[in-house]
Formats: structure tokens, C-alpha cells, sequence
């Protein structure tokens, strides 16, 4: 049988059909084109096409046929040796995401704390897209807890604000790095201004979360100090967002939040005033160590593919 010129490596690779490469793989065991073609339940002459599109792709004569036998040619055996390991690779990672797309099924409970933002709710979408078997619910996390609801098992992962320094919990990926504001009743003296600086937080009590937020974390949603060690008065501690909200919409003090966080729970009788020289805001997706799912993982990559 004749074969064409050699192609270049990209029109080699052109439409290159998977058949091809398994028909070669039966010739190459069974050395017998009926044999080869009971194998792969298609005609002989449909495993001669195969063969003869293959030789033309790759530019060599891969068997030699006889009346009675075929057999390999010397580049049909180098051929062979490289590609057999290629090809059980291949299939090995299509049985693998096959076996992972079968485990990310059931219910995946989702916590969230303060407002779902359109990087949350796309990245949950994204993954109820990729395994329409799993459905997805999300909770609402207090404020003051932000780890219980993942620790008692009332959520397979929360999204939360960083900082997480949990030994018994795993910070997945890392994203949503967003401005604080500074949320003032209207009535606030820093309503009126175009931003705040951090050393002016001295002059307001910050309202915190409540117990049993750790003390890192309280700290970092309400420092005890401006950059410069200026003390900031405490405010209130709150179970939840929403008693933090109604505690600065009454007078008693100012609240750090994140800027989406802030727009989405905008309304009259407060104000959100960005404030320079305190750290971004930025969210982590968090699970129980010891409770490593299917699931989890796969919402975890959904996560940290959409919001890269």
C-alpha cells in the first residue's frame, strides 16, 4: 500500500481520530485484520482505512500484509514502543476524571458569611454546570462564628475572611482581594467625607463580632489599634452582620467591611466611606481536614479556576 509524503507535526496531529491509534494497537496484537476487526466491532475494510490514514499522517508504513499474516515493520515497532505507554496514560486520565465526575454527586451544603458576591455565586454555578449530579445549597455563617457551622458539620465548606489560622481546617483557595469601608450611621461624621484615613478610625468606636470568633480574627475585623498605635475605642460586639448594621445605623459606632460586602447591604440610614492604609479584604474557601470530599475538591477548583 502506498503512503504520501511526510507531514509536518502539525498536520499530523490535524483531526488525528483516536480509532486510528486503538486500530493500530489491535494490528499490533492480533497481527490479523479479521481478528482485529472482531476486536473493534467494525468492517476490514474500515480497519485498512483506519491503518492507511494513520501510515499517511505519520509518513511510514507501520505493518507489513501478506496473504497469510501481518507483522510489524522496524518503525512499526518504535512506533509501538512509544506510543502503547501514551495511550494507557490517556486512558488511565479519562477513567480517572470518569470515576471523580461519579463521586461529585449528593448534596454539597455551601457557608458563606455577609453577602454571596457575583465571584461566589458564578464560581457555584460554574461548578453545578460541570456536575449537574450534585446539588449545591448555601448558608448563611454568622459573623461571630465563622468557623462552627464547618466544625459541627451544619456545611461542608464555608467561604470566610481571612485571616484562617484553624489546625483542624483547610484553607482552600484564596481570592475576592477587595477595599475596606469604614459603614457609619448618615448622621456619622466621617459620612461626609470622600474617604478616611486609618488613623481616624481612633476617633469612632469599631463595632467587632461577638464570641467564639477567635481573637486573630475579631482583630482583624476590628483592630484594637490604627497603623500607628493609636488606640480605637471598642464598640459593640455582634452575633451577625445584620446586628452590626442596626447597632451603626443607631449611632453607636462603625463597622469594617469589604466594598461589595458594603453596596450590597446599602440603605438610608447608613454609609460606606473607604478608608486607606488598613489591608485588603480577602475571602478562603475552608472544610474539615478529616472530612475531604469528592465534592469539596471539585468545588475548590471550580473556585479557584473562576476567580484567579
Amino acid at each position: 500500500m502506498g503512503v504520501g509524503a511526510s507531514a509536518t507535526n502539525g498536520e499530523a496531529m490535524a483531526g488525528l481520530e483516536i480509532r486510528e491509534l486503538e486500530c493500530f494497537l489491535a494490528l499490533s496484537e492480533e497481527l490479523h485484520f479479521g481478528r482485529a476487526a472482531e476486536r473493534l466491532y467494525i468492517s476490514q475494510s474500515r480497519v485498512s482505512q483506519l491503518l492507511r490514514s494513520l501510515e499517511r499522517r505519520i509518513g511510514a508504513r507501520l505493518l507489513e500484509r501478506t496473504s497469510r499474516r501481518a507483522r510489524l515493520t522496524p518503525f512499526g515497532e518504535r512506533f509501538l514502543a512509544d506510543l502503547r505507554p501514551a495511550y494507557e496514560a490517556l486512558y488511565g486520565a479519562v477513567e480517572s476524571a470518569r470515576g471523580a465526575a461519579r463521586g461529585v454527586e449528593g448534596v454539597l451544603r455551601i457557608g458563606f458569611q455577609g453577602a454571596a458576591d457575583e465571584r461566589v455565586t458564578a464560581a457555584i454555578a460554574a461548578f453545578r454546570d460541570r456536575h449537574p449530579g450534585c446539588e449545591t445549597t448555601t448558608v448563611e455563617v454568622p459573623l461571630a462564628d465563622p468557623f462552627g457551622a464547618v466544625r459541627a458539620g451544619e456545611v461542608d465548606a464555608a467561604i470566610v475572611c481571612l485571616p484562617v489560622v484553624e489546625p483542624d481546617l483547610v484553607l482552600g483557595p484564596v481570592f475576592s482581594k477587595q477595599p475596606r469601608t469604614v459603614v457609619v450611621s448618615a448622621r456619622h461624621p466621617f459620612a461626609g467625607r470622600a474617604r478616611v484615613d486609618a488613623e481616624a478610625l481612633s476617633e469612632s468606636p469599631l463595632i467587632g463580632p461577638s464570641a467564639p470568633a477567635p481573637r486573630y480574627w475579631h482583630d482583624a475585623m476590628a483592630p484594637a489599634l490604627t497603623p500607628s498605635g493609636r488606640p480605637i475605642p471598642r464598640g459593640p460586639r455582634v452575633h451577625t452582620l445584620q446586628e452590626g448594621l442596626a447597632a451603626v445605623a443607631a449611632g453607636r459606632g462603625g463597622m469594617l467591611l469589604c466594598a461589595p460586602t458594603a453596596e450590597y447591604h446599602r440603605r438610608r440610614d447608613i454609609t460606606f466611606v473607604p478608608v486607606e492604609g488598613v489591608p485588603d479584604s480577602m475571602l478562603g474557601l475552608v472544610w474539615r481536614r478529616a472530612d475531604e470530599t469528592a465534592r469539596i475538591r471539585a468545588l475548590g477548583r471550580a473556585v479557584e479556576e473562576l476567580c484567579a
